[in-house]
């Protein structure tokens, strides 16, 4: 325990806090260390609170466990607090993305609670597991089901305050960072940044929070991607290795996920495109704006067929449609504008 913390022990909650170390230069800003894109650029920040946002089947386990994985592989501890699954879907992903039975036994902690933290010694429990493991992350997977289990409602601000307070704080305060895994709400056109119910879980939040947006579904065979948009960054660490959007967030990378088979899969989390502002396939895009206009909603693969033009450009191309609000983000992609040839209106 460092000198710091046990002044924070020793301060009675309404004294004042010892501003010593940010006057005298020696704090240092919270940086996101925890998890990493291919680039080496880090995902969670230490210490606080996270959620990550999609819609089902937009990747959200896939993304939390690309994390542990990072963590794993570098000989630190990740829990994992289901409150949805199972250990057998959870563990059955993590061997699929080649971790080995030797190190999810020694790094990888998984809880399955099946009440309160307040009940028995439910919070001994997990006091201990924290200290005896000090892991960097902590995933909570299902906070809707995880409130309810707590007798809370998620559609009450202050319910989710307490539910902060009670389990959340609890884990940041030991260092870890912790993400839950959230829903979006069921309407597209005004859900925004938010998560299902109240507005608290975003605005309470001490860290980032990320939504993800599936473009190329996920399954056995094929390989996936999902857009991984940044909806808050209270650090303000992640923006500056992002790229603005046309949804007003910020891109900060693409979950993709490669199916070899039922029993093999590799992800990554790749960084945005560094390309020039000014460069645009426009041809290609007007293409795939005519073929979405002539066929309706298509996904990327039928996309690529009813284009003409190199696969790799093509995808490209589809990427700048997305990015420039002419095409959305999820798969089947729809046509939200017609895109002009040479991109010039007329």
């Amino acid at each position: 325990m460092t000198d710091d913390q046990d002044n924070t022990e020793l301060r009675r909650p309404w004294q004042p806090v010892d501003l010593e170390a940010v006057l005298s230069g020696t704090y240092q800003r919270p940086e996101p260390t925890v998890g990493s894109r291919t680039d080496g650029r880090g995902l969670f920040y230490p210490g606080k609170s996270h959620t990550v946002v999609s819609e089902t089947e937009g990747g959200k386990t896939w993304f939390a466990l690309s994390a542990a994985l990072d963590e794993m592989a570098a000989s630190h501890h990740a829990v994992y607090i289901d409150f949805e699954d199972d250990e057998g879907s959870v563990v059955t992903r993590l061997l699929t993305l080649g971790a080995t039975p030797d190190r999810i036994r020694n790094h990888f902690h998984y809880l399955r609670p099946d009440a309160g933290i307040g009940a028995d010694d439910n919070a001994g429990d997990l006091t201990q597991l924290l200290g005896d493991t000090r892991p960097r992350l902590v995933v909570l997977d299902g906070i809707t089901e995880a409130m309810g289990l707590h007798g809370l409602d998620p559609l009450k601000n202050a319910d989710a305050a307490i539910f902060g307070r009670r389990v959340t704080k609890r884990i940041t305060d030991t260092g870890a960072a912790v993400v839950s895994l959230d829903h979006v709400t069921k309407d597209r056109e005004n859900r925004g940044r938010y998560a299902l119910g109240a507005v608290h879980k975003l605005n309470g939040l001490s860290g980032a929070q990320y939504t993800l947006t599936n473009r190329t579904p996920f399954g056995i065979g094929l390989t996936g991607r999902s857009t991984i948009n940044i909806a808050k960054d209270r650090p303000g660490q992640l923006r500056a290795h992002a790229l603005p959007s046309s949804s007003g967030l910020h891109w900060y990378g693409d979950l993709v996920l490669e199916s070899h088979n039922q029993d093999f899969a590799e992800v990554s989390i790749t960084p945005p495109h560094q390309t020039d502002e000014d460069f645009r396939p426009t041809e290609l895009m007007h293409r795939i704006s005519e073929a979405l206009a002539e066929y309706g909603p298509l996904a990327q693969r039928r996309i690529l067929a009813a284009t003409k033009g190199k696969t790799d450009s093509k995808r490209q191309a589809l990427d700048f449609l997305i990015l420039d609000g002419y095409v959305t983000e999820r798969s089947p992609h729809e046509l939200i504008k017609p895109y002009p040839r040479n991109g010039q209106a007329a």
